[in-house]
This record gives C-alpha cells, structure tokens and sequence, in this order.
C-alpha cells in the first residue's frame, strides 16, 4: 500500500516545491489540518506537532520513490538530527482517519522564529510577498 503524506508548506499546490512536480505523481487525497505550530524559517515553514493550534494543509498518495524524494528534500536523518523529523499522524478525513507521513521541524530550529497565526503557509506566504518591498537604488 502505498503512503500518505501531509504536506503544509512549499508542497502543497501552488507552493514552490508543489508536490505534483515528482513522479510518479501523487495523488491528491484531501485538504486537512492537523494540531500543530506553524513557525516561519525565511522561506519556507516548520511545523511543531501537537498543542490547540491547527496546521492546514493536504493529503496525497504517494509511490515509495516519492516518499525517498521527499526524504531528501527535507534533510531527513536516521538519528533524527537531519532538519525534519518524518512522523505518522493520523489525520480526519471526512469520517475516516488515515495515517500520514509529516515532516515536522527539528525542535532545534525554531528558536526565535515567528509564528504563523491561522497555520497557512501558502496565505501567509502570499501575505508576505504583498508587504515585501524590493530596496531602491
């Protein structure tokens, strides 16, 4: 069977590194949220699992070749020292649950980060690229 995964920043549609770019190409699932901390690293987010707030995102189906991708992109490590950490949630989907891989961020990389209120990246990213003003000559 292959795995779901919960993506909520630069994975999801319209986000820079939008999933639908791998191959084979995963399968859009769900729009969901999960409980969790959304913190802002610069270019994109860091989720902190767990506590009352909520985290949107979406569920894809994905090929195991994906899910190594992913791995990869996220700087996963064995020993849990990489940037993310893979975790399973299991995550409401209409009444079903589905247990899905989340990369949640290296507790080590949040210190001092701004958190993400509403735990929208993609909201919070076009939020930023309206009040971000380039410097004049």
């Amino acid at each position: 069977m292959m795995p779901h995964v919960f993506v909520y920043g630069t994975l999801r549609r319209l986000g820079r590194n939008d999933i639908a770019r791998y191959r084979p190409a995963p399968v859009f699932v769900e729009e969901a949220s999960i409980a969790g901390t959304l913190y802002d690293l610069g270019a994109y987010p860091g989720i902190a699992l767990g506590g009352v707030g909520r985290v949107k995102g979406e569920i894809y189906r994905v090929e195991p070749a994906v899910e190594a991708a992913l791995d990869l992109l996220e700087e996963v490590a064995e020993d849990d020292s990489g940037e993310y950490i893979k975790r399973e949630v299991r995550v409401a989907v209409g009444a079903q649950w589905l247990d899905c891989l989340v990369y949640e961020i290296h507790p080590s990389r949040i210190a001092g980060r701004p958190v993400i209120s509403g735990g929208d990246w993609i909201a919070h990213a076009a939020q930023k690229s309206l009040t971000f003003s380039p410097p004049r000559d």
